[in-house]
């Protein structure tokens, strides 16, 4: 039923003094003419309680069912009468797309047809628009005060047999007799206007949207019978406007794909996304905004939004190497309006991001397959620099994802996901991930941090810990940073010891306790060794007050430091007679204060500070351990007297790869050439001669001669596959303790479930291989710490 909205006219109901009958035809002559004065206009001149009066007798005398009809018969007269002589005449004018002209000349006349323009075609229709809504108007008021003379037929009939009330059902038979009027077609006339008016607004032309608006409410305020919440505009108007909306859109992205390039294309889409809903919320209903929005994502974004990804010349790519933060904002917007996971635009970004890490990867991989072909930099050195540049890439790589998400994409979580897999998908595609990073730090903490604040150091380290949570292996990486961390430590070469445990702590957040407790045994160790070196020193000063010569020995637990610098097979040396008396005395020191301990010594990361004498002066030398040894072999020689490599070497003990690091340091290396190499070149060879050069010279007094390769490179493929076999050896004690608890705690397990949760247990250190897992579980079968079940071959029981 409809909604009259209106205030009604209290009026009392008269006395019935007369029980006779009333004349019926009389009584609606006498309301019929004040109807015709409403419609006139000339309701003042009327007497509402006479009239009210009048409606109530005939009610009252039964006459209520012939009122009702009569009432209806007349305002659907009524009605017809103002189509066809006020808005059939504006009909014919206003939604034509032609207009005929006629000409003459010479007593002949013919008929021309010329196209409406723009503005004649928006006034024309508004024209009508605004006769409609006048009418409406006129109706609606009329209605309210026929409704308030027909009250009591409302209470007494309408509500009892439950017809429409009398406003009601003027509403309808406007309804009925102008919108649906089958002979003029006023509401196609209507619904054309408006459409057209839509047409013009979209093409660029300025519509009166007030008589757009007011036609609206009209419609709005029409219900269908029968349908509960339906009205003209629902069920008439609007399928319409949806439907020419669609083929409008269709034709449109057409349009836009073949003259716009992406950014274009956003930004267009965006306007017309923002002129529906205004549109919408502005002169249409307010249920069609998403109707309308619906259309335009479907046509604009839905069918064409891939293409715009991923254009060559405009597309994502595109807009990422140029920094296009507003067009990249606008993609986002416009994916997440029609696939809420972001489906489409999170492939592209993980391709791109791949394809893009892929470079970085093949740039670093092509100077380690030919480092000789890098220039300007040793063969040495080109692997270290292509690490270093290979961190920096990705890192800013990342940071300029991480703008790209937080700027331009709300930091949105499925997209920061995506992103995560693809960095760490493209990082793990390079086997030497874990040795890059820990090289990277270990520059800046030997001299990359030097003279930074404290905050522009921790920043620093942030950002190689962003760079380790993508790495799987995270094993391999704990092997290199131990080196590398136990070489800074020995050799004094770490900056600050703040900034050393600052990096441990930020690891032990990412990874846990277990991950960090050898680096930080390994501090412990160098408190410890300067504790008892301040111990020892006040020992000799006691016992041996006049020796010249000071030795700093750092003790370390075996089971903390790198196995390459804890076992010393690979490591012997023949010490200096006065240097083996210093050792002697340390280890009788140590073993009476530490009984049951044995001391090895590992001279591999030992310095010394030695003073030479030459022809023109004396300097400081700080050479490595080895170099030492060999330079105090030239004491005891004659000037112009020399050794072979070979007699070096039996009189030292060092092996053959530590001799010849040390005396390429020593007899190569042009500013440090301590000793003459006979034949000069820069390998050395096991018939080479060698002799003290009296002449060096240089124009400092302390000189520190680095080890050749000492400086923390990248690994040769021979000590890369030393290392890999570390890690391996190491996995298969992690694979074996993390299957023992496991079956210790669960006491029987099935085969697939048993893999599952040693997975899970290591992926946090490494990703482990389910045949590695499998050897391991084949292994502890062996060993007897688990059995198969007799009856189920997949299951597993643990043995105590």
């Amino acid at each position: 039923m409809m909604s009259s909205g209106k205030s009604r006219v209290k009026m009392r109901p008269p006395r019935n003094r007369d029980s006779g009958d009333v004349n019926f035809d009389e009584s609606w002559a006498v309301l019929s003419t004040a109807m015709q004065e409403m419609y006139r206009k000339n309701a003042s001149r009327l007497s509402y309680e006479e009239l009210y009066r009048t409606a109530y007798t005939l009610v009252l005398k039964k006459h209520a069912e012939r009122l009702y009809n009569s009432f209806k018969t007349f305002v659907a007269q009524h009605l017809r009468e103002v189509v066809s002589t006020e808005l059939a005449p504006l009909a014919s004018n206003t939604t034509n797309s032609l207009l005929t002209s006629t000409v003459g000349g010479g007593g002949v006349t013919s008929t021309i047809a010329v196209p409406l323009a723009a503005a004649d075609k928006r006034e024309g229709g508004i024209r009508f628009l605004k006769a409609v809504k006048a009418q409406w108007d006129d109706h609606c008021l009329c209605m309210r005060m026929i409704s308030d003379i027909l009250m009591y037929m409302d209470r007494v009939y309408c509500k009892e047999l439950q017809l429409p009330l009398i406003y009601d059902a003027g509403l309808a038979l406007f309804r009925d007799h102008v919108i649906r009027n089958n002979e003029f077609q006023v509401g196609e006339h209507i619904y054309a206007i408006i459409l057209d008016q839509i047409q013009l607004e979209r093409d660029g032309d300025i519509v009166d949207t007030s008589a757009i608006k007011a036609t609206v409410l009209m419609l709005e305020s029409l219900t269908e019978d029968k349908i509960d919440g339906e009205t003209v505009y629902s069920r008439s108007f609007e399928p319409k406007f949806l439907r020419s909306s669609v083929d409008f859109y269709t034709t449109e992205t057409d349009k836009l794909s073949r003259e716009c390039d992406s950014s274009q294309y956003l930004i267009k889409t965006e306007k017309r996304l923002q002129e529906e809903f205004e549109r919408a919320m502005s002169y249409l209903s307010v249920t069609s905004e998403p109707k309308i929005t619906k259309i335009v994502e479907e046509n604009l974004i839905t069918k064409n939004m891939v293409s715009v990804i991923k254009s060559d010349a405009s597309g994502l790519t595109f807009m990422i190497s140029n920094d296009r933060f507003d067009d990249l904002k606008r993609l986002y917007r416009l994916c997440k309006r029609v696939d809420p996971e972001k489906t489409d635009l999170r492939s592209a970004l993980i391709a791109r991001i791949i394809q893009q890490g892929g470079e970085i990867n093949q740039d670093a991989i092509e100077v380690l397959k030919h480092p000789d072909k890098s220039k300007g930099v040793t063969v040495q050195n080109a692997a270290t620099i292509a690490a270093f540049k290979w961190v920096e890439e990705v890192l800013g790589l990342k940071e300029k994802y991480d703008r790209i998400l937080n700027d331009t994409m709300d930091g949105d979580n499925q997209i920061q996901t995506s992103l995560t897999n693809a960095f760490s998908s493209f990082i793990n595609q390079i086997n030497r991930c874990s040795e890059f990073l820990s090289l990277f730090i270990d520059d800046n903490l030997k001299k990359g941090l030097k003279g930074k604040t404290e905050d522009e150091a921790e920043a620093v380290l942030d950002r190689a810990i962003t760079l380790f949570r993508y790495i799987t292996d995270k094993d391999m990486f704990e092997t290199y940073y131990k080196t590398h961390l136990a070489k800074r430590l020995l050799g004094g070469r770490s900056i600050s010891d703040d900034v050393e445990r600052m990096m441990i702590t930020k690891l032990k957040m990412e990874v846990g306790f277990s991950f960090t407790t050898k680096l930080e045994g390994m501090f412990k160790d160098m408190k410890v060794s300067n504790d008892i070196m301040q111990e020892y020193r006040a020992h000799v000063q006691n016992t041996d007050p006049e020796r010249t010569i000071d030795m700093a020995v750092s003790v370390l637990t075996s089971t903390n430091w790198p196995v390459s610098l804890s076992t010393i097979e690979s490591h012997t040396c023949v010490y200096p007679p006065e240097i083996e008396r210093i050792k002697r005395s340390f280890e009788k020191f140590y073993v009476d204060r530490h009984s049951g301990r044995v001391l090895t010594w590992n001279p591999n990361m030992g310095n010394a500070d030695i003073r030479v004498a030459f022809r023109k002066r004396k300097h400081e030398l700080n050479v490595s351990t080895y170099a030492m040894v060999i330079l105090m072999l030239f004491n005891d020689l004659a000037d112009g007297e020399s050794l072979t490599f070979e007699e070096i070497k039996a009189a030292t003990s060092i092996p053959d790869n530590e001799l010849i690091r040390n005396l390429q340091s020593l007899a190569v290396v042009p500013k440090t050439r301590i000793l003459i190499k006979q034949p000069m070149s820069k390998d050395i060879n096991a018939a080479d001669r060698f002799s003290f050069n009296l002449g060096f010279e240089s124009q400092y007094i302390r000189i520190k001669i680095p080890t050749v390769a000492y400086i923390n490179k990248t690994e040769t493929e021979t000590e890369r596959k030393g290392t890999m076999d570390k890690v391996d050896e190491l996995r298969r004690y992690q694979t074996d303790a993390a299957i023992v608890r496991i079956m210790k705690a669960r006491k029987s397990l099935e085969h697939n479930i048993l893999v599952a949760e040693v997975t899970g247990q290591l992926s946090s250190h490494f990703h482990p291989d389910a045949a590695l897992i499998k050897k391991r579980i084949d292994a502890m079968l062996e060993r007897e710490y688990i059995e198969r079940s007799a009856e189920n071959r997949q299951l597993y029981h643990y043995l105590a």
